[in-house]
């Protein structure tokens, strides 16, 4: 039995809005996105329908985080497992008259409840997924729950004790450089006294604290020798010089952020509004009441050269915070078939002799 066997929840009520020039974005940048909510398990798959209105696609996976396309694939962690989905579609054809991607999940791992945050796929295939139970980097392993590859240089122990809360992953040249993380404490859950500037970013190739000072970072991307990260104790995109550990800040965005996609000159971020007063004493929560504004829950599309929001999805009602979100290249409008559904009894696919 897997996770997505049980039976799910009653569906989240949620209203969606977006902005008016989404579909139109979709179109120019030949794209669609995937993201993700642990809060209410589920993976959605946002993109432009032929008749130009937004597709809106969601399936359960009990606490999804990390997503990761690659190769055509959408990786996916979950609760105790990372899943696999492959687009079942030939070339050339369409699902349900309409959809020129349909995932469908054809392997899921089982891990344990390691909290799998973000993920990546390295150069021969292999995924590699940030371990936040056990405060390391690991792999999938065929007979234990998965196979460590590297700890900060901080951790002097693989515990199932959260200490310093590694969060976010950046991969470069097909294999993992950089990592986040919300503190350098060495206690089991000591990071949650370090949330306000106790964040680091870390080159895993070198064990080196690249940015240190840090408000709750998460999600470093590594793009044309450009290091990004998320700020998110302050609300801030920033780019960091992984040189010289000098930051700059992009854009302010009204929320918790915490994933983030970087694509044709865009950051794509999701925002979650506050969990138990989580907002309190960080710089995010004053900067709000300084604009007068509310957090959001969604997800912003920023223009990297003037740090504007371009475009949004905003959600309203049982869904408050999302994590990650990843921008799918060459496909306008995906779906993916859930796994406890009527559906994926009946998609089979075979290639031919």
């Amino acid at each position: 039995m897997t996770e997505d066997s049980i039976s799910p929840a009653k569906p989240p009520k949620t209203d969606i809005t977006v902005s008016r020039g989404l579909a139109d974005w979709f179109r120019v940048n030949d794209a669609s996105l995937a993201f993700t909510s642990y809060q209410t398990g589920q993976l959605f798959l946002v993109g432009v329908l032929p008749d130009g209105g937004i597709s809106l696609n969601q399936q359960n996976y009990t606490r999804a985080m990390g997503l990761a396309f690659h190769d055509g694939r959408l990786y996916l962690g979950s609760h105790f497992q990372i899943w696999r989905l492959e687009n079942m579609l030939r070339p050339g054809e369409l699902g349900n008259g309409s959809f020129d991607a349909v995932f469908v999940p054809r392997n899921a791992q089982t891990t344990g409840d390691v909290d799998v945050h973000e993920l990546g796929v390295d150069n021969k295939g292999r995924v590699v997924f940030v371990n936040t139970k056990y405060s390391c980097l690991a792999r999938l392993d065929l007979r234990h729950s998965f196979a460590p590859i590297w700890q900060p240089p901080f951790i002097s122990k693989l515990a199932p004790e959260d200490r310093c809360h590694l969060n976010g992953l950046a991969m470069a040249n097909g294999e993992p450089k950089f990592v986040s993380a919300v503190s350098r404490t060495d206690l089991v859950n000591g990071w949650r006294e370090r949330r306000d500037r106790g964040g680091v970013i870390i080159d895993v190739t070198t064990d080196r604290i690249v940015a240190d000072g840090l408000s709750m970072p998460h999600s470093p991307r590594f793009v044309d020798g450009t290091l990004y990260a998320l700020d998110s104790g302050r609300g801030q995109l920033v780019a960091i010089d992984p040189a010289t550990g000098k930051k700059r800040d992009i854009a302010f965005a009204p929320g918790f952020m915490r994933g983030l996609s970087i694509y044709r000159g865009h950051a794509i971020v999701t925002l979650s509004k506050p969990r138990d007063g989580s907002f309190k004493e960080l710089a995010l929560e004053r900067e709000l009441t300084k604009r007068d504004g509310d957090a959001w829950c969604g997800v912003v599309i920023i223009n990297l050269s003037n740090g504007d929001i371009v475009e949004w999805i905003r959600m309203e009602g049982d869904i408050v915070e999302l994590f990650d979100v990843t921008a799918i290249p060459g496909v306008r409008t995906p779906m993916s078939v859930g796994v406890n559904t009527i559906e994926i009894r009946n998609s089979i696919t075979f290639e031919a002799k």
